[in-house]
C-alpha cells in the first residue's frame, strides 16, 4: 500500500543536501507537511513548512510535543572531515545522529528513518578512510534501531535543485564534468527527494525488509 500525505522531519535544509531534498518534498504531493529541524535560521515561508530551531540535537527531547506524529525523518545534516580528528568527527557525525534518532524513535513507533551517507562509505568500519569508517559506523548503528524502515542513502555527484542557495559554484561545476565522464555516478537533488519519499511511502523491495543500504537505488528515483 502507497502511504500519502506524509509527514516528514528535515535536518540539514541550511546545508546542500538538506535544502536539495527540503525543496523536493515541498513539491510532492505525497508530503503533506516538513518540519525543518535546524540550528539556525532558514528563510523560507511555504504552507507545508515548519521550523524548529534546536541549537544542541542533543536537548531534542526538550522539544518533544514539537517532534510528535511525524512519519519519517530524512537526516540530511553533516559537515566535511578535512583537518578534523577522528573522536570530533565521530562525535558529529555519529554520535549526534544517534542521539537525534532515538530521541525521535521515543516519540514516533512507527516512523522511517532516511540517512545521507556518502559514496564509498565504509560497512566494515575498518578500511584507510577515516570519514568513511565512521559513515559505516553511523549507518550499521541506525539499522539497529526498531524504525518502521531505515534507508541508509549513498549518492555520489549530486546537482542542485533550482533556485537552491547554499550551493558552491565549483562543485556544480566539479560535477557536471563527473556526469560528463560517468553520468551514472550523478543524480540531481530532485531525485535524491524523491528516492527518499518512496523508501517511506512504497518502501524498497520488499515490505519484509527492515531497513536496506541504498547504494544502488535508481528505481526510487522516480514515481
Amino acid at each position: 500500500m502507497i502511504m500519502t500525505g506524509i509527514k516528514v522531519i528535515i535536518t540539514g535544509s541550511t546545508g546542500m543536501v538538506g535544502e536539495g531534498v527540503l525543496f523536493a518534498c515541498l513539491q510532492n504531493a505525497k508530503v503533506s507537511e516538513v518540519l525543518m529541524v535546524n540550528r539556525r535560521h532558514y528563510e523560507l515561508s511555504h504552507p507545508k513548512l515548519k521550523e524548529l530551531i534546536v541549537s544542541d540535537f542533543f536537548q531534542l527531547d526538550q522539544f518533544a510535543e514539537n517532534i510528535k506524529g511525524y512519519d519519517a525523518c530524512f537526516f540530511c545534516a553533516g559537515i566535511s572531515s578535512i583537518g578534523m580528528k577522528e573522536e570530533k568527527y565521530t562525535r558529529i557525525i555519529y554520535v549526534t545522529t544517534l542521539a537525534f534518532a532515538k530521541t525521535l524513535l521515543s516519540h514516533n513507533n512507527n516512523m522511517s528513518f532516511c540517512y545521507v551517507s556518502g559514496s564509498h562509505t565504509d560497512s566494515s568500519e575498518k578500511g584507510k578512510l577515516m570519514w568513511a569508517r565512521v559513515k559505516g559506523r553511523t549507518e550499521n548503528a541506525l539499522v539497529k534501531l526498531p524504525f518502521k524502515g531505515v534507508y541508509n542513502f549513498r549518492p555520489a555527484g549530486m546537482l542542485p535543485f533550482p533556485g537552491q542557495k547554499n550551493w558552491k559554484a565549483i562543485y556544480k561545476f566539479i560535477v557536471k564534468i563527473i556526469k560528463a565522464v560517468s553520468p551514472k555516478r550523478v543524480v540531481t537533488m530532485k531525485e535524491l527527494g524523491r528516492a527518499m519519499i518512496n523508501a517511506v511511502t512504497i518502501g524498497y523491495q520488499s515490505i519484509s525488509w527492515r531497513y536496506q543500504t541504498l547504494s544502488n537505488w535508481q528505481k526510487l528515483r522516480y514515481d
